[in-house]
């Protein structure tokens, strides 16, 4: 059992702390969610007083997960909180890789201690007083479900939902190489408490918006191949976002489609999602590291899914910095062709 290597000091704090402030990272994708409510829901049971904090309100994407409802967006409660706590208070940062992926409301939760980090990604930047870091787990859901087993605790029906949406998102329906037979054995757990597979999918990709389908029209009209078709290359800007009537939160999963063409070996998705801001996702298929592309322009992520950011730069910039980097990781000699 994987939940051997979980440090003994967090279950200690854990298992002593009272009041419980639970966060996870900006701009929040399955994984996320999905963890944040679970551990919420588990220190729920145990009786712990939780304040469950997203920066910014849920995607719609995800407004389906039972006890969404209970999460808060208001700085000012969650300041309240902590004041009212006194020092019997912890915070659990879940699905971090780095501080500032915590948002803007980092330094009220990092002042807080003990601060407890609990994440997968192999780029992780240590912080926080006590960590448990496992890029050997498919996700940040399956760590959540290995401190509940070691806290014997038993998942509600609402955490085993949310558990699996964090797994399933996060191994892309268990087909990324991060999927191992604890992953499953996990998954069969949750089927068992009451999940059904079925049910997730269709709520996961079963459940979009005429807007989220026209600009995925438009992003996939964007579509260019290099190398010989190794690298797949998309992009969105903010007038597409004007002209579609979708949201940012849209694009999830996008780079997907660029990811599935046979030949390509890395996908590339280059995104202008807010003003002066430019930030790029990579996808690769297991022989190119794009968490070490990442790394060259201060990002980070995991071996097969990555991204970066690139204050003030546009679309093309980017893409010239980027691609030459992404040719470098996947050159096995000879010419090269232009994209």
């Amino acid at each position: 059992m994987s939940g051997s290597r979980i440090p003994e000091e967090i279950l200690d704090v854990i298992r002593a702390a009272e009041n419980f402030v639970v966060v996870t990272h900006v701009q929040p994708d399955g994984d996320a969610v999905g963890s944040l409510l679970a551990m919420s829901e588990m220190l729920k049971d145990m009786g712990k007083r939780v304040f469950a904090f997203l920066d910014e309100p849920i995607s719609h994407l995800y407004d389906f997960m039972p006890g969404c409802g209970r999460l808060n967006s208001d700085a000012e409660e969650m300041s309240r909180f902590i004041a009212e706590s006194g020092t019997d208070i912890c915070v659990i940062a879940l699905d971090c890789g780095e501080a500032d992926r915590i948002g803007r409301h980092r330094e009220l939760l990092m002042a807080v201690s003990p601060f407890v980090v609990i994440d997968h990604h192999l780029s992780h930047l240590n912080f926080g007083d006590h960590r448990w870091v496992d890029p050997r787990s498919s996700s940040t859901g399956e760590m959540v479900y290995e401190i509940i087993e070691a806290l014997s605790q038993t998942p509600s029906y609402d955490c085993a939902f949310s558990l699996y949406v964090a797994i399933c998102t996060d191994t892309g329906s268990f087909r990324y190489e991060c999927t191992g037979p604890r992953t499953f054995e996990i998954a069969g757990k949750l089927v068992e408490l009451g999940v059904r597979p079925n049910h997730v999918a269709g709520l996961l990709y079963e459940n979009y918006s005429p807007q989220r389908l026209k600009l995925m029209q438009m992003v996939l009209g964007t579509l260019e191949l290099c190398e010989d078709g190794q690298i797949a290359c998309i992009h969105v800007t903010r007038d597409m976002f004007d002209e579609s009537g979708a949201k940012v939160q849209d694009i999830e999963g996008f780079i997907e489609y660029a990811r599935s063409i046979s030949s390509v070996k890395v996908a590339v998705f280059i995104k202008q999602t807010w003003y002066n801001m430019v930030s790029a996702s990579l996808r690769a298929k297991g022989g190119c590291n794009v968490a070490d592309i990442a790394k060259q322009f201060g990002g980070g992520g995991h071996r097969n899914a990555s991204g970066c950011k690139f204050p003030g730069g546009t679309i093309e910039s980017v893409r010239q910095q980027i691609l030459p980097a992404v040719i470098d990781a996947i050159a096995s000699g000879g010419d090269r062709n232009s994209c």
